[in-house]
């Protein structure tokens, strides 16, 4: 088949959940023989040179980047807020050199599927209808809406305010678009459940993001015990809020049990209460060169969710690299995994404590919990697998 994918930044460098999933998927297509094109935005917070791209990538899939400016603005989204039905975060992703590159490649090429990585895509389905007859999949990296009501109700004054509103906006345009698609591709099955319950009645198939395990070479001999670590966007709004409820509420208990315990937390974009944090016995690194090898060389992976949606990404990329976590139920959510077995999973302040100490008892526990994991994830989430599924789904239903 020839699969044109749409995304709303570029795939490459894949560091964080959504280019991983876009660029992963990709792969795997072109891997199974498929002719697979990339018409991504490049934007200022994603920016990525095509040139930068690795040979061995842009070799089996075709790259083209439009620059759009999805900037932040203050006075955008107030007037986007009181003058417009369509909420801010879609607005933002809808601009005229992009329809316009979209509908010369429309024109000159007939692709078999159309995959729209996300919702913000959809308000191109108008430019592609017009010019092309192919099948239109959206790919739910997650149930947009609910991201939001989970924020909102995290929050308090205006900010509240403001994000449950967006909440609303959020869910009527998601809801509005739902039938638009020829097929919808959830990324767990507790979404597929939730754009069911949305009032969804075009044909569903579930594709997590998987692992080419190829990729992931897991070291259970040379890692610092005992440790904590975090790695993840620190721009994200439920990393930031999971991150500061579990300094504030979780760490003080672990720390006064541990006193020479350490926690490392890495990741890009981060604001200045991780940046220049002074929570006791905790290292900021900011953006590693390696994220394999600084996952590599940690004991236990915290992931303290209290909102967002869809699968969450470095979960399974830790699982693959054999590690043991710690997240809550929302960061468990779509993952199909055993509380003890192959995860731990903890909601308050006690159930953080007693899972750390549960793995701080001694490495060997810390060594068994990742080689479940990493059976999990070789077992339920290979890339090539969930990809041929979900090549085969796409032939079931085309026109």
């Amino acid at each position: 088949m020839e699969i044109l994918m749409l995304a709303n930044k570029m795939p490459y460098p894949p560091k964080d959940g959504g280019s991983i999933a876009t660029l992963s998927m990709a792969k795997s297509f072109a891997a199974l023989g498929h002719k697979v094109t990339m018409l991504a935005m490049n934007t200022s917070k994603h920016y990525c040179r095509l040139e930068d791209i690795p040979g061995e990538i842009t070799s089996s899939i075709e790259f083209h980047s439009i620059d759009v400016n999805t900037d932040i603005s203050f006075g955008a989204a107030l007037h986007n807020f009181l003058f417009r039905s369509i909420p801010y975060n879609a607005a933002r992703f809808i601009t005229g050199d992009y329809d316009s590159r979209l509908a010369s490649l429309l024109k000159s090429r007939r692709f078999d599927v159309i995959q729209l990585e996300g919702l913000y895509l959809g308000p191109y389905i108008h430019t592609i209808r017009k010019h092309s007859r192919a099948l239109v999949s959206m790919r739910a990296h997650n149930i947009e809406h609910e991201i939001w009501q989970r924020t909102a109700a995290l929050s308090s004054g205006i900010k509240n305010f403001y994000l449950a509103n967006l909440a609303k906006r959020i869910h009527r345009f998601e809801t509005s678009m739902l039938n638009n698609y020829d097929v919808l591709v959830p990324i767990t099955g507790r979404d597929a459940t939730g754009f069911l319950k949305l009032g969804c009645k075009i044909p569903l198939h579930v594709a997590p993001t998987g692992i080419n395990s190829s990729d992931y070479q897991p070291d259970f001999k040379n890692f610092d015990f005992p440790s904590l670590f975090h790695l993840g966007a620190l721009d994200w709004p439920p990393n930031q809020e999971g991150l500061k409820w579990f300094f504030t509420r979780v760490w003080p208990k672990i720390i006064k049990e541990y006193p020479d315990l350490k926690f490392y937390l890495a990741g890009r974009n981060a604001p200045a209460y991780f940046s220049k944090i002074s929570e006791p016995n905790v290292e900021f690194l900011g953006e590693v060169d390696d994220a394999h090898d600084f996952i590599r060389s940690k004991a236990v992976m915290v992931v303290p969710l209290l909102s967002g949606s869809g699968l969450r990404i470095k979960i399974i990329e830790g699982m693959a690299l054999g590690k043991a976590i710690i997240t809550t139920s929302i960061g468990k959510e779509g993952i199909e995994s055993t509380h003890m077995k192959n995860m731990m999973i903890a909601d308050d302040p006690i159930g953080f404590t007693q899972a750390v100490k549960h793995l701080l008892s001694g490495k060997e526990k810390v060594i068994e919990m990742g080689r479940h994991a990493l059976y999990f994830v070789n077992q339920y989430y290979d890339n090539i697998k969930i990809t041929e599924s979900l090549a085969d789904f796409y032939r079931k239903h085309l026109n």
